[in-house]
């Protein structure tokens, strides 16, 4: 991912990557002066726990898509950060169906960059906020290896 990500899915040349898009991620604003994004989720019942709530787990998700990405939103071209830090407060129970995030970078650094944001329902109602720090790396950026199966 580099800085022209978020362009680039307004555009559509470029894609979430496959854990946001399981969570229905759709951005829908982003101001690189103000280094803020505006995105949508989709709360699906797969998502819920015991109580039909969706399970927190699942909010914390959403929040670090949102935050990570107006973070990568403001990286160069050779440039990654992954979250180092992500904490999460739940203010009401979130339901299936649309969930809005809303992130905003507070600080940016060289080397670290913090962001801040809330999830909130179609009703505006905050449903969790959180706070995340991410660290800024340059050059290559590590990739998965597949998994081996074990005999």
């Amino acid at each position: 991912m580099t800085s022209n990500w978020v362009r680039e899915l307004f555009e559509g040349r470029a894609a979430p990557p496959p854990a946001a898009r399981m969570l229905g991620f759709e951005l829908r604003a982003h101001d690189a002066g103000a280094m803020t994004i505006e995105v949508g989720f989709t709360a699906r019942e797969e998502f819920t726990n015991l109580a039909g709530h969706v399970q927190g787990g699942i909010l914390c998700a959403m929040l670090d898509s949102t935050l990570g990405s107006v973070v990568v939103a403001t990286l160069g071209e050779d440039e990654w950060a992954p979250t180092t830090d992500l904490h999460t407060q739940f203010h009401a129970p979130a339901l299936v169906g649309q969930v809005i995030g809303r992130g905003r970078v507070t600080r940016r650094g060289r080397a670290i960059a913090f962001a801040a944001g809330e999830l909130v329902d179609t009703d505006e109602r905050v449903l969790a906020t959180a706070l995340a720090t991410s660290a800024i790396r340059s050059g290559g950026r590590p990739v998965a290896e597949p998994a081996t199966s074990v005999s």
